[in-house]
């Protein structure tokens, strides 16, 4: 009866050729299970079942006394693989002698290594789902932290918008805020302007007018065209409603149309402009930055407020 020796043990096993051949090789024909193990550990390697190939001068029974004199290095052909293979079918018995496996001990043993063989299959899987559950916790934790990167980013981002709004915000309001100052300084000029001329009015008038002598050779010079300082100014708002107040000769129409926007019930964010109705003729922003006695608007005037 022949013997199975470790290469054919492999095969019957379920392993390739070249498998089987490179364990035997690389474990140097100690035994099934050293075999077992080294296919175990290099089942992925690339080049796994591509054909082996011994080195070069590993030749069974050939060479002189050189050879035979230093031990080789080189890894076993398969001849020598079928030939130590042998060694592995015979079992020690108790006087010592060795006798050649029954069929029912290699059974036993195809079996043992067989579950060997799932035993360490199981402990690799197993390994290599801890390893996978260890790398997605890894990628678990790197997405977190990026998505906590990218919260931190909108956070400023959006803190910068509303503080850049707040401060736009607290500039209108101090733009206007200065705007009605403005205007209230204005109205008390003219309040303290207007009651003092009153008095000296009246007090002229309480006095006895004389008769002015007369030149019988010359006449007084003509009367001069008054000049006007200031514009009353009334405006006629989109409801239909209006607004009148007083403002210097000088002033731009820009100052009207602001008294308008303050004090006005236009709506906050409508665009409008100012029109004269007799003789009609809308204002152009050029014609804000003019003083009110250039566009005509001296003494007084009236405006209409119209959308643009």
């Amino acid at each position: 009866m022949s013997e199975l020796t470790t290469l054919e043990s492999l095969l019957e096993m379920g392993f390739g050729r070249n498998r089987a051949e490179k364990a035997v090789a690389n474990t140097g024909n100690q035994g099934i299970e050293q075999a077992m193990d080294w296919l175990m550990e290099h089942e992925n390697d690339p080049d796994i079942d591509e054909p082996y190939v011994p080195s070069e001068g590993n030749v069974v029974g050939g060479g002189g006394g050189d050879a035979e004199s230093q031990p080789s290095t080189e890894q076993p052909t398969a001849q020598d693989m079928d030939e130590a293979g042998q060694q592995s079918d015979f079992i020690e018995t108790e006087d010592g002698s060795r006798r050649p496996m029954t069929e029912e001990e290699k059974l036993e043993q195809v079996k043992r290594l067989e579950e060997l063989m799932r035993v360490k299959q199981a402990e690799r899987r197993e390994r290599e789902r801890a390893e996978e559950l260890e790398r997605e916790k890894q990628r678990r934790k790197q997405g977190q932290e990026l998505q906590q990167i990218r919260q931190k980013m909108q956070d400023d981002e959006m803190k910068k918008i509303t503080d850049q709004r707040r401060r736009e915000k607290m500039e209108d309001k101090l733009a206007r805020q200065r705007v009605k100052e403005k205007i209230a300084r204005d109205r008390e000029e003219r309040a303290q302007k207007f009651g003092s001329g009153g008095s000296q009015s009246t007090a002229a008038s309480s006095q006895p007018t004389l008769p002015s002598p007369s030149s019988p050779t010359s006449q007084g010079p003509p009367p001069t065209k008054k000049e006007y300082d200031e514009s009353r100014i009334q405006v006629r708002m989109l409801d239909g409603s209006s607004i009148t107040a007083v403002f210097k000769a000088q002033e731009p129409l820009a100052a009207v149309r602001v008294y308008v926007q303050v004090n006005g019930n236009t709506p906050e964010g409508q665009d409008f402009t100012l029109l004269s109705p007799y003789p009609r003729h809308v204002y152009t922003e050029l014609d804000m930055e003019k003083p009110l006695k250039e566009l005509g608007l001296v003494p007084s005037a009236v405006l209409v407020v119209t959308k643009k």
